[in-house]
């Protein structure tokens, strides 16, 4: 056990010189080594010198370039992209507002009086977030067209963190497979559609979707946990005005 010694102490008997021998060989070794240490440093730094102002050059060169990237290439881009959007987003939103939706969401897609389509900004603004929103937008303008398969192609390519497109977006692609009768693709998707947020518009909505589909598979315990999940949750959603006859119908086959 270490005690303490008070400044000017002179070791008394042989144990304690030869303790305090030991203390500052110790000490002395310990101070020796990190001189070496820093020794082998400096050498190194000299020696390396070079190739150390090379790797500083290189990140600084990075993040500057990442900065000037971002402020002279991106955001002009973006810019451009929202510009050469606007007709596309108009001619979707008069599409679903509005008759000839056929013929305006073709025009959408493939733009029209001079102006990019969805496809054209997709394709010419990669990497932006427009190019990113013409995803989803295309998407559901193929599956409003009834071509399902590029329905899921752009669909699943639109990221999100939105709280109603995020969810919506998955949840067109459930739709999708269903009009491709691929029934257990679809559950996946109004599954995830459901939890990937909670709110009182797409999360009941898709926990009904899951619930018909499920019953559809032959899965009532799963069909009943959604339905009554609106019930009890979701009271006051359009979803729940209806449920209880689902419910009914789950629980009869849950009990079979």
């Amino acid at each position: 056990m270490a005690t303490y010694k008070k400044r000017g102490y002179k070791p008394k008997t042989e144990v304690e010189k030869q303790v305090n021998i030991e203390e500052e060989s110790t000490t002395a070794e310990v101070f020796n080594t990190l001189d070496e240490t820093a020794s082998k440093t400096e050498d190194f730094v000299a020696k390396n010198q070079k190739y150390i102002f090379i790797i500083i050059g290189l990140v600084a060169v990075i993040v500057l370039g990442s900065l000037a990237y971002k402020e002279y290439v991106a955001k002009p881009k973006q810019q451009a992209a929202m510009n050469d959007m606007f007709q596309a987003q108009k001619y979707f939103d008069q599409a679903v507002n509005g008759a000839s939706k056929d013929s305006l969401y073709n025009l959408a897609l493939n733009g029209g009086e001079g102006k990019f389509g969805m496809l054209d900004i997709i394709e010419e603004y990669s990497g932006t977030p427009s190019a990113n929103l013409a995803n989803y937008y295309a998407g559901t303008a193929y599956l409003r067209l009834k071509d399902y398969k590029n329905a899921v192609k752009y669909l699943g390519e639109f990221k999100s963190n939105d709280e109603i497109l995020a969810p919506l977006a998955k949840g067109n692609i459930g739709d999708a497979f269903v009009q491709l009768n691929q029934n257990d693709d679809a559950l996946g998707y109004y599954e995830q559609a459901a939890e990937m947020r909670d709110n009182e518009f797409t999360t009941p909505m898709y926990l009904f979707k899951a619930g018909t589909i499920a019953l559809e598979l032959g899965k009532a315990d799963k069909a009943l946990a959604y339905f009554e999940r609106i019930k009890n949750d979701y009271a006051n959603s359009t979803e729940a005005a209806q449920v209880d006859v689902f419910i009914g119908k789950a629980t009869v086959l849950a009990n079979k």
